[in-house]
């Protein structure tokens, strides 16, 4: 079971979650997310604290809304370990991304200048 409360405000749009993240509850927790994210009048904020278990599709689902802006708010052990997981993840694939795209061009540079 999850509880979804969204507290609508001027300038942050809250979703409090009471709960497990797991199975169908993801789903709803997807609709309520693409509700916020459409309206886009104000920043969004995920306060995980009442959350007791989240499953790999939870994990997925705060990682999109991460990227997409909202910001993770953890206080327990299992969320914060989460919600650093799903930062340090994001952090490292942008740095890889940068990392293969530069060592991509001066690799096709470096042909271009030898025989052609």
């Amino acid at each position: 079971m999850l509880k979804i409360t969204t507290q609508a405000g001027a300038k942050l749009t809250k979703l409090v979650l009471e709960g497990r993240l797991a199975g169908p509850w993801v789903k709803e927790l997807e609709r309520c997310w693409s509700e916020v994210a459409s309206s886009r009048q104000s920043h969004a904020m995920v306060d995980l604290s009442g959350v007791t278990f989240i499953d790999l599709e939870g994990k997925a689902l705060l990682t999109q809304m991460w990227k997409r802006g909202a910001k993770l708010h953890a206080s327990g052990c299992l969320t914060r370990c989460i919600v650093e997981e799903i930062m340090k993840t994001d952090r490292a694939w942008k740095k890889n991304m940068k990392t293969d795209c530069t060592d991509e061009s001066r690799s096709s540079r470096k042909g271009k200048g030898k025989g052609s």
